[in-house]
């Protein structure tokens, strides 16, 4: 079958435009996604060579974050195809050194372990830092990895604590992943807490590591596989029924397409019943109810991550999760759906692309005028972050799991 194949549907109506970022910054019809699927078919055709400088611009100048799938009406497959394309330019060229040093260092546990340590010790400093500059915002995603304290006066505290569930639903292993790991070390913590006051049955699993969706989505398959091999074993063990809870949108898009990364490889067969169980943190906690928590007078503003909106198709479950939170109020910004400018090692690769991307989601969200946002990505999380600070609003960004955490620490959930 044709790497390409799943592109073949396009009748080049056009309805991805206006949901493409790229397309919405230059207005080129080559960075849209009609457009680069008349690359992508060349290039397989053999009407354009591997090395044709336009290809590579346009190509790589796509984010991949899939907003122009559910826009299209004839169910055109674009991010496989651009994954196996990319992956096929790869072969004859190398990534910029940014990217594979990034790559690099989030694939080696040791290595990454001592980046990101050195990285946390920086933290505290970061803020001052932090502005619209190249270097100043590469401060202000730092920045952003740092745990943000609930002030006191948004909670109304409790006056009758419960005690957490002691009858289990289920049991549920956490996805840890690297990023997340390492630099939001947090957020996993609040997971675990939320997850067992709402009567799930937490089960550690050593050995697991990262998921390999940034190298996949740069085309190094090869190095993807490797590592998604390692999570196979690490996961086998577990029994067929167990969930795979994710807290990292990025990282669930690419554990639920794990049959597709291993089509026509031996474990094809365990990486798609792996895959079947796999879920968003969201999707769990909507499904237990889930429990409400005390209220927090707050007003937020909650951006989809592109992997979970797009790629996922999740759309509800986070909506009803933060509904669990009596008090807050949700605001809506005109950039809602739109790509932050992240996508995964993106911010380093098309640095021009993705500020110009960024504005327009900062400045919408300074129009809404929220107290918090709250993404479910690492990478969205860091990004908003340091656009946000970038023109000078220190709004924080968080996981919407920490905000339930926080309703639930105040409703006395975990006393005792």
């Amino acid at each position: 079958m044709s790497s390409t194949a799943g592109l073949d549907p396009c009748v080049h109506c056009g309805f991805c435009l206006q949901s493409c970022p790229t397309y919405r910054v230059t207005d080129d019809e080559s960075d849209s996604p009609r457009g680069r699927i008349v690359l992508m078919q060349a290039l397989e055709r053999g009407h354009l060579p591997a090395d044709d400088p336009t290809l590579h611009l346009h190509l790589d100048r796509c984010l991949g974050c899939r907003a122009c799938e559910p826009a299209c009406p004839s169910g055109v497959e674009y991010g496989q195809a651009l994954e196996a394309t990319r992956a096929a330019l790869h072969r004859t060229r190398s990534l910029p050194l940014a990217t594979r040093s990034l790559h690099g260092v989030i694939a080696e546990p040791k290595l990454r372990r001592a980046v990101f340590g050195a990285a946390r010790l920086l933290r505290p400093v970061s803020r001052r830092f932090a502005g619209a500059s190249r270097f100043g915002v590469a401060w202000g995603m730092l920045a952003a990895t740092q745990p943000v304290a609930m002030r006191p006066s948004a909670a109304a505290r409790s006056t009758t604590p419960s005690e957490p569930s002691t009858d289990p639903r289920a049991e549920v292993a956490l996805f840890r992943g690297c990023v997340m790991d390492d630099l939001f070390g947090h957020v996993h913590a609040a997971t675990a807490r939320v997850l067992q006051a709402n009567g799930y049955r937490l089960i550690d699993v050593p050995a697991q590591g990262c998921c390999g969706a940034l190298h996949v989505h740069a085309g190094q398959r090869t190095q993807a596989l490797t590592l998604a091999r390692l999570n196979l074993t690490a996961f086998e063990a577990l029994p067929d029924d167990t969930l795979l809870a994710v807290n990292a949108a990025g990282c669930g898009a690419m554990l639920k397409e794990l049959g597709h990364l291993f089509r026509g490889e031996p474990d094809e067969p365990k990486a798609t019943q792996l895959a079947s169980r796999v879920r968003d943190i969201s999707e769990i906690v909507a499904e237990a109810g889930p429990r409400h928590g005390a209220p927090l007078s707050l007003r937020i503003a909650y951006d989809p991550p592109c992997h979970l909106l797009h790629a996922q198709r999740v759309t509800d479950a986070p909506r009803r999760m933060l509904e669990a939170i009596p008090g807050i109020t949700q605001v809506t910004h005109a950039d809602a759906d739109q790509c932050c400018g992240s996508a995964g090692s993106y911010t380093f690769a098309q640095p021009e692309m993705s500020t110009a991307v960024l504005n327009a989601k900062s400045r919408a969200i300074a129009d809404a005028a929220p107290d918090v946002v709250v993404t479910g990505n690492p990478g969205c999380i860091m990004q908003i972050g340091a656009g946000l600070r970038a023109i000078g609003l220190d709004i924080p960004v968080i996981h919407p799991i920490e905000l339930l955490d926080w309703s639930y620490e105040q409703a006395g959930y975990y006393r005792g």
